[in-house]
C-alpha cells in the first residue's frame, strides 16, 4: 500500500543538524586546508545531515526518470511530434538514450516510468492517462490526477529506497513539457511569460512566438492560483513535472537526498517546495540549465549548482553528470588520513 501525498508530508523532518556539525568537524580534522574543497564538503555535510549520520552511504544511486506527452503540442509550441517521447523513453532501457548511457558509465541505475505517454511502452506502466489535456483549452489535468502524479513519484522513491537506493535523482522525457514547467515558473515566481520561456529542443524565432502564447492563453483560460503549487501544476503543468515533485517530497520522507537536473526538474522541485518548504534542505542542485528561467529558479530554491555546462538535454543527464563528483568528495572524506594521523598541526579557523 502506497502512501498518500498527506502521509508522506507527515513524514517529513528537519535534518539533523548534529549529524551535520559532527561532518564539519570531521572535515576539519582532515589533512587539508580548511573548506578548500568549498561545495563539494558542504554537500558531503548537507548529506550526513539528510542521512542522520555523520558516516554517509551514498553507493547506490539511480535516476528515476518520469516520461509524459502534453496536449499542448497541439498548439505547434514544440519542433518534434510527441511520438518522440515513446522513442526516447524506451530507448532509456537499452541504453541508447543520453541518461541511460551517462547512468551505465557511472554506475547508477536509470528507473524510467510511463506516467503519461500517449501510448502503450515497454517501460514501467504507472500511467494516468495517455497524455495531458490541451492546456490551452481547459486544465491540463484534473487536481486528482495531479495529487495522483505526486504520489506516482512518491511511490517510485519508496521502491528505490527499498531496494537500498541512498541517492535519487530526478529526470524527465516528454515532448512539450518546456512549455508546461514554463507555465508553471511563471505562475509560482510571478515573472512575465517571456521571461521564463526559451527556445527548448530548437525552436524557431515563430515556434517562440507560438509557445509563448500558448502559455499567456493557458494561464488566461485557467487562473492558476500561485498560492496553491497542486493547482498550478493540474492547470498548467505535466505528470512528468508532478511525478519529479512527488520524488523530492518521497525522498525527504524518506532521509534519502535528491538530485535535481535542469530547469524542468528545477521546477519540480519548486512545486515540492511550495507543498513542503521543509523539505528544500532535502535537494542538492546539479547544474545551472542554458533556458533563460535557469538562475531564477535557483534563486528560488536558495540552491547553487555545480556544474555550469550550458546544457538544456534533459532526461536527468545534468543530475547524473554530479554523481561522480559526489563520490570523489564522499572518497576523500571517508578515506584521506587527519592531521593527528599524519603528526601534522591542524589548521584553526581564524576569527
Amino acid at each position: 500500500m502506497k502512501d498518500t501525498l498527506e502521509e508522506t508530508l507527515k513524514k517529513i523532518q528537519p535534518v539533523d543538524r548534529a549529524s551535520a556539525d559532527a561532518a564539519i568537524r570531521h572535515w576539519d580534522s582532515i589533512a587539508h586546508p580548511l573548506h578548500s574543497l568549498g561545495m563539494l564538503e558542504d554537500v558531503i555535510v548537507q548529506i550526513a545531515s539528510i542521512q542522520r549520520t555523520p558516516v554517509i552511504d551514498i553507493s547506490k544511486k539511480c535516476l528515476i526518470t518520469m516520461c509524459a506527452d502534453n496536449g499542448v503540442v497541439e498548439e505547434g509550441v514544440t519542433q518534434t511530434g510527441q511520438e518522440v517521447t515513446a522513442q526516447v523513453a524506451e530507448n532509456f532501457l537499452q541504453e541508447k538514450a543520453t541518461a541511460g548511457i551517462l547512468c551505465r558509465k557511472t554506475g547508477a541505475e536509470i528507473f524510467p516510468i510511463d506516467i503519461g505517454i500517449y501510448r502503450d511502452t515497454c517501460i514501467r506502466n504507472m500511467k494516468i492517462a495517455y497524455g495531458t489535456q490541451n492546456m490551452t483549452k481547459g486544465p491540463a489535468m484534473t487536481r486528482e490526477q495531479a495529487v495522483q502524479a505526486l504520489e506516482t513519484g512518491i511511490q517510485a522513491a519508496a521502491e528505490k529506497a527499498a531496494e537500498g537506493v541512498r541517492v535519487l535523482a530526478t529526470g524527465e522525457m516528454g515532448i512539450g513539457n518546456t512549455t508546461t514547467s514554463s507555465a508553471m515558473a511563471s505562475v509560482l515566481l510571478h515573472q512575465p511569460v517571456e521571461t521564463m520561456t526559451g527556445r527548448g529542443a530548437g525552436l524557431s524565432s515563430e515556434g517562440l512566438k507560438r509557445k509563448i502564447n500558448a502559455i499567456k492563453k493557458a494561464i488566461e483560460v485557467n487562473r492558476p492560483n500561485p498560492d496553491d503549487p497542486v493547482d498550478v501544476l493540474a492547470k498548467v503543468g505535466g505528470f512528468d513535472i508532478g511525478g519529479m515533485a512527488g520524488v523530492f517530497l518521497g525522498g525527504a520522507a524518506l532521509g534519502i537526498p535528491v538530485v535535481t537536473d535542469g530547469f524542468i526538474s528545477n521546477v519540480a522541485a519548486l512545486t515540492a517546495v511550495r507543498i513542503c518548504p521543509e523539505i528544500k534542505n532535502y535537494i542538492i542542485a546539479s547544474h545551472v540549465s542554458r533556458e533563460p528561467a535557469a538562475e531564477l529558479l535557483l534563486k528560488a530554491l536558495g540552491k547553487k549548482a555545480f556544474l555550469t555546462c550550458e546544457m538544456c538535454l534533459g532526461e536527468g543527464t545534468g543530475a547524473v553528470m554530479l554523481f561522480p563528483l559526489l563520490d570523489m568528495a564522499a572518497e576523500v572524506y571517508t578515506q584521506m588520513a587527519t592531521f593527528e594521523q599524519n603528526d601534522i598541526e591542524a589548521y584553526v579557523h581564524l576569527k
